[in-house]
């Protein structure tokens, strides 16, 4: 094989588990908070389940040691759906790992009734952190965040959501359709 080929190898294998990450890591900002969602696919589950991504276009860069996926992005990892318009991850070929992820242009990851929105997404491997800008908002039912700028620190399990320079937050919360979706045994 070619020493082309083996680079294209370890770029694609890098993308695929980039996407992957990104999947991997978006779930608990659909939470919101919410750590009684036992019934979600946990992280370390959905990091071992095949992805698919298709796209328009991909371009794999050894030189700058990236993978970009442009054009109509759906990443499909277990019961999660990455939409955006473009996807890139950026990898350490001496460490073999990726580094960040980026999803930008109408970014959206769905997962069993949950949805994140933002025009752009970015996840930071070795600090596991997630920040989505850009008008971030979640969702979950009738329940909503928002705010310019939602933090997800992975390690902590906590999130932060900021109004952006001068702007606020929003949360509308629906208590009584939070208790209608749990069991009886639970209340």
């Amino acid at each position: 094989m070619s020493a082309r080929k083996k680079r294209l190898r370890i770029v694609m294998r890098a993308a695929v588990a980039g996407a992957a990450a990104l999947l991997v890591v978006l779930p608990p900002a659909l939470r919101a908070g919410a750590a009684e969602d036992q019934e979600a696919v946990r992280p370390v589950e959905l990091g071992r389940r095949p992805i698919e991504i298709t796209a328009d276009r991909l371009n794999a860069d050894s030189a700058t040691d990236s993978v970009t996926f442009e054009g109509n992005v759906v990443a499909i990892q277990a019961d999660v759906t990455l939409h955006a318009d473009r996807l890139r991850a950026e990898y350490s070929r001496a460490a073999r790992t990726v580094d960040q992820i980026t999803a930008e242009g109408n970014v959206r990851v769905v997962q069993a009734g949950k949805e994140a929105r933002a025009a752009r997404a970015v996840f930071y491997n070795q600090e596991q952190r997630i920040v989505l800008t850009g008008g971030a908002e979640l969702e979950q039912g009738e329940n909503t965040l928002k705010g310019d700028t939602v933090t997800i620190y992975l390690r902590e399990n906590r999130s932060v959501i900021t109004g952006g320079k001068g702007g606020r937050v929003r949360a509308v919360l629906h208590p009584q359709g939070l208790l209608e979706g749990k069991g009886k045994e639970d209340r």
